[in-house]
């Protein structure tokens, strides 16, 4: 406990000392050795004081301090106090860590912490189980020397962690691992490895029932489709046989339409071409295009202008590309009411290339906006259906931005039209 007047005793019994002293010499009529013996004395009792002092710190097993009086006691209380209060620290520190562990143990995921030259510091028992590590064998070594997949490896040397990555586990290939590392505090890592093996396999399981559905749907298709040119369909004979004959012919086109964008689909999201191995020309892709929505807009009659630059080319895949940009025109040309106008750009802009349809139609509400992409998601069924729309083709656009690492971007007003566009970014452009 802190005494507010402590130094003033001290100052007192130290000037009693001294007096005692000077009374001796003046007595013995010998001043400068009672000052001297005085001196001496007061030196003894402080280093016997250091003497215990250091005995107390260093080997006594006893918290409480020893029994003194004057400044040393004030000066033990102190050392007494900061002992207490750096033990209760302790103690508290030592209970969030214990917490902090217990919570890590808990998690569903394996978790290693690493510092900044990628030694482990920490890892909980998932980590253990699943990744192979020995604790607290492994604790101090590199953690790309303990996780040799290759994938891994180029992964965490690269440094961008804005994504994860998907590798087999290191103790099973036959499980599938979701890496995903986060820098935190002084230049620490924080790594957390999820099993997705089963969400992997149903992953796969749906896209190869969808590529062998709509494989096996188009022989079928295409035989009902070819029969049915081959009946007479003559309202003078029959209206209701032409009618029928018609509207079957209408609804299988409309099954092949969707059969050859489920395709496409699954092509797209099987595809492992790299986008950066070939130059699309896409100048000549959009005259092409032109040439094939101007086809389209036969019976809606929309001005259709494109703002094409002549000169920019991209990396990319041009199947994929072709595709995306098709689908956003030929949306504008189906769902623009007869007469509108349809601008189609593609240029440079500060930060890549942009391209972007822009429409004059009935617009889109807010609502519907977010929901667009999914497959089969329809703003108007009715009209969908009149226009024979799969429901697939912005799910695909999707799928290709997401391949070249970009994304649709839609703007609508309701009653002024809307905006579907999408950027490359800069090191897609071809001779950058």
């Amino acid at each position: 406990m802190y005494y507010p007047f402590s130094w003033l005793k001290s100052l007192l019994r130290l000037g009693g000392y001294l007096l005692v002293f000077a009374a001796v010499g003046w007595y013995l009529d010998d001043m400068l050795l009672a000052i001297t013996l005085g001196a001496l004395v007061l030196l003894t009792i402080n280093y016997w004081q250091l003497l215990k002092l250091n005995r107390w710190l260093w080997h006594s097993r006893k918290m409480s301090p020893p029994t003194v009086k004057g400044v040393w006691e004030h000066i033990y209380e102190g050392i007494y106090y900061l002992q207490r209060r750096n033990r209760n620290k302790r103690k508290e520190l030592g209970e969030l860590v214990k917490r902090f562990r217990e919570g890590s143990e808990a998690l569903p995921d394996a978790a290693v912490v690493v510092d900044a030259k990628a030694n482990i510091i920490w890892c909980n028992r998932l980590a253990r189980l699943d990744l192979g590590l020995k604790w607290p064998a492994d604790a101090g070594r590199r953690l790309d020397n303990l996780i040799r997949h290759p994938d891994f490896i180029a992964y965490f040397h690269a440094g961008d962690f804005d994504h994860p990555i998907e590798v087999p586990a290191p103790t099973n290939p036959g499980k599938t691992f979701e890496y995903r590392i986060m820098p935190y505090g002084e230049a620490h890592l924080l790594l957390i490895a999820r099993d997705i093996t089963r969400v992997s396999q149903l992953e796969e399981m749906r896209k190869d029932f969808v590529a062998n559905v709509s494989h096996e749907l188009r022989t079928p298709l295409t035989v009902l489709h070819g029969y049915l040119e081959l009946l007479p369909a003559d309202d003078q004979v029959d209206p209701f046989q032409a009618k029928a004959i018609s509207e079957m012919s209408a609804q299988t086109q409309r099954m092949q339409n969707l059969v050859e964008d489920l395709l496409v689909l699954s092509r797209i999201e099987a595809s492992s071409e790299r986008i950066y191995e070939n130059i699309v020309d896409m100048p000549a892709m959009f005259r092409q295009l032109e040439a094939e929505a101007q086809a389209l807009n036969k019976d809606k009659h929309h001005t259709i202008t494109f703002h094409i630059n002549g000169e920019l080319k991209v990396f990319g895949v041009e199947t994929e590309l072709r595709s995306a940009c098709s689908n956003l025109v030929f949306n504008a040309v189906h769902y623009t009411p007869a007469g509108g106008q349809i601008d189609v750009y593609w240029d440079t802009v500060s930060d890549g290339a942009r391209f972007t349809v822009v429409d004059n139609g009935d617009g889109i509400e807010q609502n519907h906006l977010a929901r667009l992409t999914e497959r089969f998601y329809r703003v108007d069924k009715a009209r969908s259906r009149k226009t024979g729309g799969s429901g697939l083709g912005l799910s695909i656009v999707k799928h290709v931005l997401t391949h070249h690492n970009s994304r649709l971007e839609i703007a609508s007003t309701v009653g002024q039209g809307s905006e579907f566009s999408f950027l490359l970014s800069q090191e897609l452009i071809a001779g950058t």
